[in-house]
């Protein structure tokens, strides 16, 4: 989303500068070597690292196993249980050698998303029957689907937590036509239909990204007794009377990669004004996943689709009473280029929430580039106490 200034004239896609390549000769195997150890020595970094991984997790994957066949037995013993690592989380009743041995490689972590050892991923610390709500209701940004937060899902799910993930009005599996979408409560009505079923006594954790954010500022107006927190996530918390329109009209700086990104659709014809934005998707990388893992950025090209743009432009009618009165948190992504850091501490300037987070080395898709620390940091929002 971005710069929707010039929106009602079609932009002429830009090009793409060539880029000349060079490729090194291949020396070919050494004498007496097979043909699989010259491939392994000719590879990448990172296929040398991956391998790396693969041997260090398989090796520590055999060691607990043998140390289960022991404790049992031998082979003959139980089958080996994989929540092993969940059945202690205080690590108060299980011996320590059933906990994974720690790596001695010296090998580099990964820059995007440090990795941390299996046991490390569970929430030792939390006692799930003190937290005032477990329940986890994700709402994807603009062009996104519920499908953005499997890392989340997985990683809450594995904690104990309780999880939903949105399928907002024509987006990831939701069959609607993202051109016929004219309003805003339009667009978020799976989410206020969820919250309005819930149970009265029943509260949940609202976690909102890019425009869901907006999304999640419509639903606590409505809904402000069945959010226990609200927490976005490079997304639009606008004030009252605003719109994610004029929010992003904030924006300063000279870099206009989701202008140059955009891509207006005009289902009612040219002469009227637009009905969704497109994203070209090889832009995509560049502008929503830079520090995203290759993978993730290939399921979001064939995943995304266009943003409504009629909710856009629609105002939100925000009070102290109701809106005002659901904690909100912020989760800040420094290395965002579709919602920079600047505009991101110009909204928190403007309408402060309780806390900031800062996930460093994040893009503006965290839940593929910082999925460990952002499962933290959402553990740790759900931790916080009632004042």
């Amino acid at each position: 989303m971005g710069n929707f200034c010039t929106c009602l004239a079609p932009k002429t896609p830009a090009k793409r500068k060539q880029r000349s390549t060079k490729r090194l000769q291949n020396p070919g195997p050494a004498p007496n070597s097979s043909n699989r150890w010259s491939r392994i020595r000719s590879g990448s970094r990172k296929d040398k690292l991956d391998d790396a991984l693969i041997r260090e997790q398989a090796l520590a994957a055999a060691m607990l196993f043998r140390q289960h066949q022991q404790q049992n037995g031998g082979a003959g013993g139980l089958p080996f249980d994989r929540s092993t690592s969940l059945r202690y989380p205080n690590g108060s009743s299980g011996s320590k050698k059933t906990q994974l041995p720690r790596s001695s490689s010296s090998r580099a972590r990964s820059l995007t998303d440090p990795l941390l050892q299996p046991h490390q991923l569970v929430n030792r610390d939390v006692n799930l029957h003190n937290l005032e709500t477990t329940h986890f209701v994700l709402v994807h940004g603009g062009g996104f689907g519920a499908w953005c937060w499997y890392k989340t899902i997985a990683l809450l799910e594995e904690g104990g937590f309780k999880v939903t993930a949105i399928d907002l009005t024509g987006s990831g599996i939701n069959s609607f036509d993202t051109n016929g979408i004219i309003s805003l409560s339009q667009y978020v009505k799976p989410l206020t239909d969820f919250l309005e079923k819930l149970a009265d006594e029943e509260k949940v954790i609202l976690v909102g990204h890019d425009f869901g954010g907006a999304c999640l500022s419509y639903a606590m107006e409505l809904f402000p007794f069945k959010i226990s927190k609200a927490v976005y996530i490079a997304a639009a918390m606008l004030t009252n009377g605003q719109s994610t329109l004029d929010m992003f009209n904030q924006k300063t700086g000279s870099n206009d990669l989701m202008g140059q990104a955009q891509i207006f659709l005009y289902a009612n014809g040219n002469d009227r004004p637009p009905t969704a934005i497109d994203l070209d998707r090889s832009l995509l990388k560049d502008l929503l996943f830079n520090q995203s893992p290759a993978k993730d950025i290939a399921l979001a090209s064939v995943s995304m689709r266009p943003i409504p743009f009629a909710p856009v432009l629609e105002k939100l009618s925000l009070s102290d009473l109701k809106y005002g009165s659901v904690r909100r948190f912020y989760v800040e992504t420094p290395e965002d280029n579709a919602i920079p850091i600047t505009l991101q501490e110009s909204m928190i300037k403007s309408s402060p929430p309780e806390q900031v987070f800062r996930l460093k080395g994040a893009d503006h898709s965290p839940f593929f580039s910082k999925p460990q620390a952002l499962h933290k940091l959402l553990v740790e929002i759900s931790k916080i106490p009632a004042t």
